[in-house]
């Protein structure tokens, strides 16, 4: 039998916020297919403003609210700001902290807002305008409390058919960044100016060149955020173990980090990609979210922010059409009630059993998931071992099952009572299927 254990007397700190995502909420089309109420029931911490364009062609990019790079960046009248001001305005509406990305989303056929800016510090100063619009009220603006900027996205997504974020080298780009940072960073001390937003620590030569130009140059982003596309649970830990050996290497390992775009691949194209969008839409999806939320928990990392939150093929938690819920929503749903009870709790499991206890030191509970990328996989009967559950003599502790499956979103399906601060629940476990384990003191 497989077995989980979670040791209630093991604290190691709060739970993070790994359930934030990319982009934010639809108010929908003539009335219909919004998915607002649904949004703000999941308390999704922050949605980073990345290929929000995809869904109206004025939002966010800076040379889409920027038209005209040779008009003067002091005339609030040169800028349209109007469009994504209603976008934040309505992520702010249901609890949602917009992640501001300055540069532009990815073009994968006619390039117009990736080529490098001819004047890098006339685009800093474009920026500069952008943030006091939101953050200080700047062009009849807003004193929105958007603390995170990350600048450009990718720019090491090179591959056999060209660039889609970066039009230049990659000597260019640590430049247009060692340029742009530190102005940022001297006009507003007070926020948190990062990036670059790497496609993947894989392209070693490029992270060298970054890390140890910026090493050199004495720039100190507040934040770095890269991004991670795979199959296998497991290979996210590896892959952000390895992204901390970079950093600290070259003297940023106590730097704030955010994996700010995630989720499930088995390829890019053909019947894998086919079968990628697929799992995601359901229930291996969901298990897929719980498990690398899970595993990379007690790892070096500040944040994850899920691709996406804007209904489209990458996205598994709302449909593309009607923006119903789908199965990776109540992973979600699930996350959340951890983050409510705040101190994450010591777990160790089994192979391709993800888990990640919480408490407030009253209450607790435990999301797990059997995950394993490989079709066809054999069911499990796994052991969870709750352990030193802060107990007093004559309490007594209610369990709820809470289960997660192609019948069940969470629905309790069975409760149980213990009278001892250690005890074991078995659990059948199909591939895929996830517990939210309640336990309340009666």
């Amino acid at each position: 039998m497989n077995s989980i254990s979670v040791d209630f007397s093991k604290p190691y700190g709060r739970v993070k916020h790994f359930n934030a995502v990319n982009n934010g909420p639809t108010a929908g089309f003539r009335g219909a297919f919004g998915n607002m109420e649904s949004w703000a029931a999941a308390h999704i911490p922050y949605g980073r403003l990345h290929d929000t364009s995809f869904a109206d062609e004025w939002l966010v990019d800076v040379h889409r609210i920027f038209r005209d790079f040779d008009a003067d960046e002091n005339d609030p009248a040169n800028y349209v700001f109007t469009p994504t001001d209603r976008y934040m305005t309505r992520m702010f509406s249901v609890g949602t902290k917009p992640y501001y990305r300055l540069g532009a989303s990815i073009e994968h056929s006619h390039k117009l807002g990736t080529y490098p800016p001819k004047d890098y510090l006339k685009w800093a100063r474009i920026c500069e305008h952008i943030i006091r619009h939101y953050t200080e009220g700047w062009a009849d603006g807003f004193e929105m409390d958007v603390e995170y900027w990350e600048i450009w996205n990718e720019a090491d997504n090179y591959n056999p058919t060209g660039n889609p974020c970066w039009q230049s080298t990659p000597e260019e780009f640590v430049e247009f960044f060692c340029t742009v940072c530190p102005y940022l960073q001297e006009k507003f001390p007070n926020l948190k100016i990062g990036g670059p937003a790497i496609a993947t620590f894989g392209h070693a030569e490029w992270c060298e060149l970054f890390f140890s130009k910026m090493q050199k140059r004495g720039v100190r982003p507040s934040f770095i955020s890269y991004h991670r596309y795979n199959k296998d649970v497991t290979n996210f830990v590896e892959y952000v173990r390895g992204a901390n050996e970079v950093m600290e290497k070259y003297g940023f390992g106590d730097i704030e980090t955010h994996l700010n775009e995630w989720n499930y691949i088995r390829g890019w194209r053909d019947e894998n990609f086919a079968h990628t969008v697929k799992s995601i839409k359901g229930l291996k999806g969901a298990s897929f979210i719980t498990g690398v939320m899970c595993a990379l928990h007690p790892e070096k990392l500040d944040m994850l922010m899920y691709y996406d939150g804007r209904p489209n093929s990458f996205c598994g938690l709302w449909d593309t059409t009607y923006h119903t819920t789908l199965k990776g929503y109540y992973s979600f749903i699930a996350f959340d009630k951890l983050k409510a009870l705040g101190t994450a709790v010591e777990s160790v499991n089994d192979p391709d059993l993800y888990s990640l206890g919480a408490t407030d030191g009253k209450n607790g509970a435990v999301l797990l998931t059997y995950f394993d990328q490989n079709d066809g996989i054999p069911d499990k009967e796994v052991r969870l071992e709750v352990r030193n559950y802060p107990l007093k003599a004559g309490e007594a502790l209610r369990v709820r099952y809470n289960l997660l499956d192609e019948s069940h979103n969470l629905e309790n399906v069975r409760e149980a009572v213990f009278t001892t601060g250690s005890f074991d629940l078995i659990l059948d476990m199909p591939p895929y299927v996830s517990y939210f384990i309640e336990i309340e003191k009666e």
